[in-house]
């Protein structure tokens, strides 16, 4: 099984607050990937790398 990351450790890669970690969780389809475990929230890093990857360069995410 992978290492899954937690939102404070994707938070603090990213630079960013999580609570803009959480805003992007709950925007579905085009939302940051990830798993929930319960009630917990974990994130595979190649499938966030993947993800920003592919955002076109004229978008970003704003919070």
């Amino acid at each position: 099984m992978k290492h899954l990351i937690t939102v404070r450790e994707l938070s603090e890669v990213l630079n960013v607050p999580i609570s803009w970690i959480y805003q992007r969780t709950s925007m579905g389809q085009q939302g940051i990937p990830h798993v929930k475990i319960g009630k917990y929230v974990r994130f595979d890093p190649d499938e966030v790398i993947r993800f920003l990857r592919g955002i076109d360069a004229s978008k970003t995410l704003r919070g």
